[in-house]
């Protein structure tokens, strides 16, 4: 699903004080204007050059900003996920894995793996990750805090066996994998002030894989493992903020045309544009409070009902899943939109069950512009080509 971003303006305000309580007595102090008034012509270069330069403190004063490169799309033609890279170990090896906002552990197949995948049709050179040839990995016990934690939250479990930590985890498309807990040196980039960069490293906790199912152990579209970005204490964005390295926000900005690609930061984007939708409190997943669906600019008619979250529905955020699914009410009710809409210019024709539409021109020219509006006066614009996938060359 593509990224939807949390539905308040953020206005950064200096505030200046024009007095000071000391000691129980008032004392007046002389305020200096830092930027001139608006009269006093002022380069808008200047101005955003001051707060380029403020914003690098305030996200320095949190620990910095760590950034990681992200390829692939959402094409499920194509790619169909997306992934970054990442450097573990010492010395330190490269591996791709997929960021699923939906999982919560970092894990990646190990020389002993059963079923891992030995190349990628993504054209990425895969690798195992060898705890015995990176002189600062050690493995994590049963005893161990971090494992005792992950226990509560069922990203790990310990049999006995050996002492050591371990986890199995089933993904929602049948996939899954299971191994046991490392911990070893992870080395990324900090944007410091401005566009400096620093290396850095830090020790995390993560999984080696050593048996793979499923979709996980084909080759097509394999990678090395899955970076789970979700809320609890095993998460690498928990680990490094509990580090105080980096604050416990991420910024992923999913780019689909151009090649695909995107941004991926530990850290907040400052951005005085966006429009931020808030996220729903208490929840195991990123739920976002989703209003309404607009067809056309025609808000459709479905109960509210159909959004609300609860234990057993609600709208979620997940980088890990191609599509977007809707609930049948709301779905039901978009496709019927969506078919009144263009009905008399193109010939609509059930497919497997599906609504499919034969056209003979550019999807653009025919079909509308879809809206999902979110809490806060947030909404993500869908054009045809974003929520219409072609089956064939008619």
């Amino acid at each position: 699903m593509a990224a939807v971003f949390p539905a308040w303006i953020i206005v950064t305000i200096l505030v200046l004080e024009a007095s000071l309580v000391m000691g129980g007595f008032q004392a007046s102090l002389k305020l200096e204007r830092r930027i001139p008034l608006v009269s006093h012509e002022v380069e808008l270069g200047r101005l955003r050059e001051f707060d380029r330069l403020r914003h690098g403190r305030l996200l320095q004063s949190s620990g910095g900003v760590v950034d990681f490169p992200v390829r692939g799309t959402y094409d499920p033609f194509l790619v169909g996920l997306y992934y970054t890279k990442l450097q573990i170990g010492s010395p330190p090896m490269e591996y791709y894995v997929q960021i699923d906002t939906g999982s919560d552990v970092l894990w990646i197949g190990c020389n002993s793996c059963n079923g891992c995948p030995e190349s990628s049709g993504l054209q990425i050179e895969l690798n195992l990750y060898d705890p015995g040839s990176s002189s600062t990995s050690s493995l994590v016990s049963c005893s161990d805090q971090r494992c005792n934690a992950g226990v509560q939250s069922s990203d790990s479990g310990c049999s006995g066996q050996g002492n050591q930590c371990s986890y199995t985890f089933q993904y929602g498309d049948g996939s899954g994998t299971s191994g046991y807990y490392v911990a070893d040196l992870l080395h990324f980039s900090t944007i410091l002030e401005g566009s400096m960069t620093a290396n850095s490293t830090a020790p995390i906790m993560f999984g080696c894989s050593v048996l793979q199912t499923g979709d996980l152990t084909k080759s097509d579209r394999a990678v090395d493992g899955i970076f789970g970005f979700g809320q609890q204490s095993l998460s690498v964005i928990s680990q490094l903020s509990s580090q105080g390295i980096a604050p416990r926000v991420f910024s992923h900005c999913l780019r689909g045309k151009n090649g695909g690609g995107g941004i991926l930061v530990f850290g907040e984007i400052l951005e005085p544009n966006m429009v931020y939708t808030p996220l729903v409190p208490s929840q195991p997943h990123y739920n976002l409070d989703l209003r309404s669906i607009s067809v056309g600019g025609q808000v459709l008619s479905i109960d509210p009902s159909v959004f609300s979250t609860s234990s057993s529905q609600g709208t979620i955020v997940d980088s890990g899943t191609t599509l977007a699914y809707l609930a049948d009410e709301a779905y039901d009710a978009f496709v019927d939109a969506i078919t009144k809409t263009v009905s008399q210019t193109v010939r609509p024709v059930l497919s497997k069950g599906n609504q499919c539409y034969l056209i003979t021109s550019s999807v653009t020219d025919i079909f509308p512009q879809v809206s999902l509006n979110f809490a806060g006066g947030a909404s993500l614009i869908l054009n045809p080509p974003d929520y219409l996938v072609q089956q064939n060359s008619i």
